[in-house]
């Protein structure tokens, strides 16, 4: 199963009749659940309820949108609202004649009256082939988005890959200076052995920095629950299909890890900076890849 992105677009321009086409289009980028909008003619409102259904089970998340734009063509009579225009003119003459003025009415303005400018169609039967139509067009557009979402997911998948191999050399580089960081607590707790004998001796003190120091030395489970998460990351790219908040619940973690492997390496000395430097990298590759997963489905 592919791994989706949400950020596509498909469009598909269907001719009904000779005098009558219209075009479908659908785009949809990132969201945290499936936000549907419609935009149709007010005279296809009814549409609306049955694309909504076949959206909702081709698709999972993101905001969509899907276009309906309905084009008659230029072949139709245009006409006028006689009664409406009459009415006008009866008014004008009206007028005209209880106040004894002068003019003569203008076709131009009466023209321009809502309503008074129409086009000839076939209505109801337009709107029903319509209808028929794009309920069969729209399965086959979601295919489209869905095709681009897919190429557009194996793309992230790429990069989201590239970002767990530069997290794990990172954390790889933090196992090769783990035996310098014991040896640099080890000489930190000898020096603490030491000053105990002095005659400020403080037994209870110096258990818990001892007890400070051991835990703080260790950090052998953050780099092995890392390397577990960077797998299951992995593992769940390959697998594909609704992975984007399994991955987000995944990155919280990883971030967990290295602000833990920070403050327990912190100070250490010697290769200290390397470490640091190392364990900001891991943040950094965590943040790049919640970025790229925001796009998921």
């Amino acid at each position: 199963m592919p791994l989706y992105s949400m950020t596509g677009f498909a469009r598909v321009q269907v001719r009904v009749n000779d005098q009558l086409s219209y075009t479908l289009s659908v785009k949809s980028v990132n969201h945290r659940f499936l936000d549907l909008q419609f935009r149709l003619p007010s005279s296809l409102d009814g549409l609306e309820m049955e694309l909504r259904k076949i959206c909702k089970d081709a698709l999972v998340r993101g905001h969509v949108e899907l276009t309906l734009s309905v084009d008659r063509g230029a072949q139709q009579r245009a006409g006028y609202n006689r009664e409406l225009v009459s009415n006008y003119l009866a008014a004008f003459r009206e007028a005209q004649s209880e106040h004894n003025v002068k003019g003569e009415p203008d076709l131009n303005a009466a023209l321009r009256l809502p309503g008074a400018f129409q086009t000839e169609s076939r209505g109801d039967d337009d709107l029903a082939a319509i209808a028929a139509s794009v309920a069969e067009q729209v399965g086959p557009l979601l295919d489209q988005l869905k095709a681009m979402r897919a190429r557009e997911g194996e793309a992230l998948a790429a990069v989201l890959h590239g970002t767990l191999n530069r997290l794990a050399e990172a954390t790889n580089g933090v196992a090769a200076l783990r035996p310098e960081i014991e040896r640099r607590y080890q000489e930190r707790l000898a020096q603490r052995l030491s000053a105990a004998t002095g005659p400020e001796f403080n037994q209870q003190r110096l258990l818990e920095e001892v007890a400070v120091l051991v835990e703080r030395s260790d950090v052998s489970e953050e780099l092995a629950r890392m390397a577990t998460h960077i797998g299951h990351f992995r593992e769940l790219i390959d697998g594909g299909g609704e992975a984007g908040k399994k991955l987000d619940f995944l990155l919280q973690e990883m971030n967990r890890e290295a602000n833990t492997l920070l403050s327990k390496t912190g100070g250490v000395g010697g290769k200290g900076t390397r470490i640091t430097e190392l364990g900001l990298a891991m943040k950094a590759e965590v943040e790049k890849a919640r970025e790229q997963i925001q796009n998921l489905e």
